[in-house]
């Protein structure tokens, strides 16, 4: 009888392997279905919850369609960046290290508001833990997503936190500014403005053109955010 020279079970284990890897082409995979469903579930995940985020509790306020844009093209990009080069072996310097496009975001048409810096810093910091958490349990990160919705639920109900709007106005009663007609500049201001003025503050005084700068603080009738309260003249 002639002897196999093959050991049937090292057959068997490198008939398995091979089963595995599946098709290449030029030494890359084609294909790998764990990993793809992974993407899949992963991005589906991400881009859901940054969109709750944004529809629902930014949007809902600011009405401003370019940061909404801008927010949800920002989750998507660095997800999937960081997603498809975790099996390089990144280092988590790298990936903090995208927080500093902060320091080069300025436009040129308007300063982007602290409100709207922050929404994209979460936006990236869910998109950074979602996509480098692969040895994480998928509960313990959507938890972590719960969480952050929980959280900025909270801060934006304003049955939780009051919001308070103000404006920059240039007056020009100088008379009233003084501490002991600070009622008498408050009855004005809402006789002319129309608005339910809290507290007033005043700020620079120029006495050669009998003006002031004051800060008004009141009560907006509306939950939506003004993004030209501040402004005091056009660019």
């Amino acid at each position: 009888m002639i002897q196999s020279e093959y050991d049937p079970q090292i057959v068997a284990e490198h008939a398995a392997e091979l089963a595995d890897k599946g098709l290449t082409f030029m030494g890359i995979d084609v294909f790998d279905s764990t990993n793809f469903w992974m993407l899949i579930i992963r991005f589906t995940f991400n881009l859901l919850i940054c969109w709750i985020l944004t529809q629902f509790f930014y949007y809902r306020k600011s009405r401003r369609r370019d940061y909404y844009f801008t927010f949800m093209l920002f989750s998507a990009a660095i997800f999937l960046l960081l997603f498809l080069l975790e099996s390089i072996q990144m280092q988590i310097g790298f990936a903090f290290g995208l927080f500093a496009i902060f320091g080069m975001i300025r436009y040129r048409t308007e300063t982007v508001q602290i409100r709207e810096m922050t929404y994209l810093f979460v936006i990236i910091a869910l998109s950074v833990v979602n996509g480098l958490a692969m040895e994480v349990p998928l509960v313990s990160v959507m938890t972590a997503n719960l969480l952050f919705v929980l959280i900025i639920w909270i801060l934006e109900s304003n049955k939780i936190l009051k919001h308070t709007s103000n404006k920059i106005i240039l007056y020009e009663k100088i008379a009233l500014i003084k501490p002991s007609r600070y009622y008498d500049l408050i009855a004005d201001l809402k006789d002319r403005t129309g608005l339910d003025i809290i507290r007033v503050e005043v700020g620079h005084i120029d006495f050669l053109r009998d003006v002031a700068y004051l800060k008004v603080y009141y009560e907006a009738r509306s939950s939506e955010i003004n993004t030209i309260d501040h402004i005091t003249r056009f660019p």
